[in-house]
């Protein structure tokens, strides 16, 4: 299998190549990053890399299968992006209600649920979540921890009122209408310079990481 390129942009290269075993991994290599922005490529690898090693034993988020500080193979998970797939079935989303559980029971917050190509369909229903990059691992879950966890759950229940708005609970629906303090300073100050950051300097879109869905950005 020859290496099948996802994303080449200023943060490095994602490809899908085949390991040894003859299995497709999702590879990032931070070395085609610009030279700028290598260490912070280096950084948001090494976190991903903790993230998933933390959370092995969870069949819906990728393996790591390797880190060397430079290069990062994880395993490929065969689905569709939330984008594309557009799931109604209320099952979806209980089941994305208990991944984030397990995920957040292991210490990890994932941080980056908003993006809906972060959420996989996978071909018998189920969902999985990929994307690590920004995620962050407590050894305690304190005040900080609740905070991020209750963001993740709250983007994921944003999704749930765009494809299956009917199912929503009275407590989700309050969960939703009332965003953390953060979030709300976030939207207020914060997210125009993220937008301008990551639009104008890196060349993301809106929906950055669809291309890269199995195990991908």
């Amino acid at each position: 299998m020859n290496p099948q390129r996802l994303k080449l942009d200023l943060l490095g290269e994602v490809s899908v190549v085949q390991d040894a075993a003859g299995n497709r991994v999702i590879r990032r290599e931070t070395g085609p990053a610009r030279w700028w922005l290598r260490p912070l490529a280096r950084r948001l690898a090494r976190r991903e890399a903790r993230a998933l090693a933390q959370l092995d034993h969870i069949a819906a988020v990728p393996m790591l299968e390797r880190w060397d500080g430079r290069t990062l193979d994880r395993e490929w998970l065969d689905g569709q992006p939330m984008q594309l797939a557009r799931p109604t079935d209320a099952g979806y989303y209980r089941e994305a209600l208990r991944l984030l559980r397990q995920v957040h029971r292991d210490g990890v917050v994932h941080n980056d649920t908003a993006k809906e190509p972060n959420w996989l369909v996978r071909p018998d229903g189920t969902p999985a979540l990929i994307d690590f990059q920004i995620a962050m691992c407590f050894r305690k879950r304190g005040r900080l921890f609740r905070m991020l966890a209750r963001e993740d759950l709250r983007h994921l229940l944003k999704h749930k009122r765009t494809y299956r708005p009917q199912a929503l609970t009275a407590r989700q629906r309050q969960i939703l209408a009332t965003p953390a303090m953060s979030a709300r300073l976030w939207r207020a100050s914060g997210k125009r310079v993220y937008l301008w950051i990551t639009r104008r300097v890196l060349g993301w879109s809106d929906r950055e990481g669809a291309g890269d869905r199995g195990s991908g950005a």
